[in-house]
């Protein structure tokens, strides 16, 4: 099944632990709870784990939990070591990027396993829309194909325990995509569908905005950039008026056309259902409704150039890396531009955040927790997993 396909599902994917061991749990719990001097410790790491992991601990992680002696670190990394953080907690926070209706409701893909292999395996996660890497389920099948979800909806249908059934490999390989193509979860199956299908591939740098970089197109608007580079398809006066465009068209198109021409030679291909990369040659969508302005930017390659680094209101929203040249070809130095920025570094803080804490970051503590949390993610190599730690170590112990 394609993650295209409508399907109907009672609720998210949900965290079980066996009755029995569930019940023993509560049962020790019970009986640690006259131990006034340590009883709130306890109830705190039960709280801390139950958090990551979206279960209570069994009687026998409940005794290793005691054993911490209220080392919420331990009991943190004690929780990201269980099934059912990558099966559940990960699984639902990479479910909704892989689809472009941001559901939760999804079947196994190649976005979700590759996103979760990454966390579980410390890939530093700033190669997450560049690497050449996917994730597929060992003794699965049929194996991964470039044209069908069937491995991954398998798997799904088996149950697979994605704690320790992932395994890593490349797209060149299990696609045979050539590597200039290849783009981290851009160029998954999962990715090319919900970046590359249909429209004009503006989507792919929306999308990436969105999920990575957690901005929304509508607050990142400048009329004071250089429109040099808006395609032909977007009106030189909608609706008669040229005002419209300068006042509004403008703001988004403006950085969002030039970005979007690292997508220029992909395309998706609904009837083969596979990605299409076609090197050397702009995809014919790039071009359409040409009328609309004739003098508007033709493109030509899969160049790309990040505006917003120009100056004007929003020229720190992304906190692009200065390291970087900020222009380049291809999906490959786009992903990087994107994953080296300090906007992507404060998402992922985010998400692990509002994972773990069960809300959004609201007090200024809060929001000085995230930085916190995101200049670690950086210094740490990037290891998605240690962010999570640190967010449930924070919630548990700060009141909301």
């Amino acid at each position: 099944m394609d993650i295209k396909t409508p399907i109907k599902l009672a609720g998210a994917r949900l965290a079980r632990a066996p009755v029995a061991s569930a019940l023993g749990a509560l049962a020790l719990f019970s009986a640690l709870a006259p131990m006034q001097a340590s009883a709130g410790t306890v109830q705190q790491e039960v709280q801390l784990y139950t958090r990551l992991t979206g279960v209570p601990p069994t009687a026998a992680i409940l005794a290793q939990i005691q054993a911490a002696g209220g080392n919420d670190t331990t009991v943190a990394n004690l929780a990201v070591s269980q099934p059912q953080f990558y099966n559940v907690t990960l699984r639902n926070i990479f479910a909704a990027e892989s689809n472009r209706d941001g559901s939760v409701f999804v079947p196994l893909n190649d976005y979700i396993a590759t996103a979760i292999g990454m966390v579980r395996d410390d890939v530093p996660y700033n190669t997450a829309l560049s690497a050449d890497i996917l994730y597929t389920v060992s003794g699965q099948n049929p194996a991964a194909a470039v044209n069908s979800n069937a491995h991954y909806a398998a798997a799904d249908a088996a149950n697979a325990d994605l704690s320790t059934k992932l395994t890593k490999t490349t797209q060149t390989a299990a696609y045979q995509y050539p590597n200039v193509a290849v783009a981290g979860l851009i160029t998954t199956r999962a990715g090319a569908i919900q970046h590359f299908d249909a429209g004009t591939n503006r989507r792919g740098y929306n999308i990436n905005i969105i999920n990575q970089t957690c901005h929304q197109m509508e607050n990142v608007t400048d009329t004071s950039l250089p429109s040099d580079r808006i395609r032909q398809d977007v009106a030189a006066s909608p609706g008669g008026d040229s005002r419209v465009r300068l006042q509004n068209c403008v703001g988004c198109h403006s950085h969002m056309d030039p970005m979007a021409g690292a997508f220029a030679y992909y395309d998706y291909d609904e009837t083969g259902g596979k990605m299409v990369y076609t090197a050397g040659a702009v995809q014919p969508k790039y071009l359409i409704n040409a009328t609309n302005n004739p003098t508007g930017y033709v493109t030509t390659d899969d160049s790309w150039e990040s505006r917003i680094r120009l100056g004007g209101a929003d020229t720190l929203i992304f906190n692009f890396n200065s390291s970087l040249p900020g222009k380049g070809n291809g999906a490959q130095s786009f992903g990087q531009e994107i994953a080296s920025s300090g906007a992507f570094a404060s998402c992922q803080a985010q998400k692990a955040f509002k994972a773990v804490c069960l809300r959004a970051p609201a007090s200024n503590a809060d929001l000085a927790e995230v930085g916190t949390l995101a200049s670690h993610f950086q210094s740490n190599g990037y290891k998605f997993k240690s962010v999570f730690v640190e967010a449930a170590v924070y919630c548990a112990t700060t009141a909301p």
